[in-house]
């Protein structure tokens, strides 16, 4: 059976286009936020008022979008919470650790509730597009279940196979590739700077020859211009992502030392004062380790 009513949790600034996308596909909307801010501004675009997580998972399906393991496992990793359920599906579009991916389809499991794991690529004004790449997994039928629902939010659904963990896996690797592009763009720019070669005119070449797509002209663009702000993906996520991927690589027995390095530099950046600031001003530490101005 088709869903028609959804349930939404975290209505951050990911989460608040995705359900306005879902709202726009025809689907109804009961959304649930710690701060009442993003609940009202959704109400007002037709979305109805969930009576904390247990009224959203009073709809038919549940997805959420929450910052991190500790939000996810204190808000709705909850056995009370899902054995009163009426949803009998759970999309679980966050970056999360392998090892709570594991946990949550387990628990899901045991009270009949099927769990997907669908995490993003995408920066906020891509979610209000609904314009979203997704990567998916979970089991096939939850997963044929989830696939309107996900239609609605992105442009493509990509899958990674019959367990939420691999598609929680797949995400990790790629944001863990993505800073370490931020980095290499950063160090390559201060070397450019500190030898009287403006960053702005190295990155226009580089993304015109060697490396073109969104990731170098985006971040190329902000680290050459040191333009941080406002944060589309704060600093402190970043880092959070890089310890996923580390944790995830020593489970794995599989070394990562690129990411040492990086979980260095993103500490040294909160310790600047960058935690309002973008992922991407991780970069100002490699100046500062060039000696270059701030």
């Amino acid at each position: 059976m088709a869903v028609t009513t959804v349930g939404f949790v975290g209505l951050g600034a990911m989460g608040q286009g995705m359900a306005a996308s879902l709202l726009r596909a025809g689907y109804r909307v009961r959304v649930w936020n710690r701060s009442p801010g993003p609940v009202a501004a959704l109400v007002d675009r037709g979305a109805e008022a969930a009576d904390g997580p247990a009224g959203a998972f009073a709809a038919e399906a549940v997805v959420s979008m929450l910052a991190d393991d500790a939000a996810f496992e204190r808000l709705l990793l909850d056995p009370a919470l899902l054995a009163g359920a009426r949803a009998t599906l759970h999309v679980n579009m966050a970056t999360v650790s392998v090892a709570l991916a594991e946990r949550a389809e387990a628990l899901h499991a045991e009270h009949g509730i099927g769990y997907v794991a669908a995490p993003v690529l995408g920066r906020p004004p891509v979610a209000a597009a609904g314009e979203l790449n997704i990567l998916a997994a979970g089991a096939p039928e939850a997963l044929a279940l989830a696939e309107p629902l996900l239609a609605a939010m992105g442009r493509r659904t990509w899958h990674f196979g019959d367990h939420p963990r691999q598609a929680n896996t797949a995400k990790i690797s790629a944001n863990f590739l993505l800073a370490c592009a931020i980095e290499s763009m950063a160090e390559a720019c201060s070397l450019a700077e500190a030898n009287g070669v403006r960053p702005t005119d190295l990155v226009e070449m580089l993304t015109a020859t060697l490396f073109p797509g969104p990731v170098y002209s985006g971040y190329g663009a902000m680290v050459a211009e040191r333009r941080y702000e406002p944060a589309g993906f704060k600093l402190p996520l970043g880092l959070k992502d890089v310890d996923l991927a580390l944790t995830a690589g020593a489970a794995a027995h599989v070394p990562l030392p690129f990411g040492s390095a990086l979980r260095d530099a993103f500490l040294d950046a909160l310790a600047h004062g960058d935690g309002e600031k973008d992922w991407a001003a991780v970069a100002a530490v490699a100046r500062r380790r060039a000696g270059l101005p701030e």
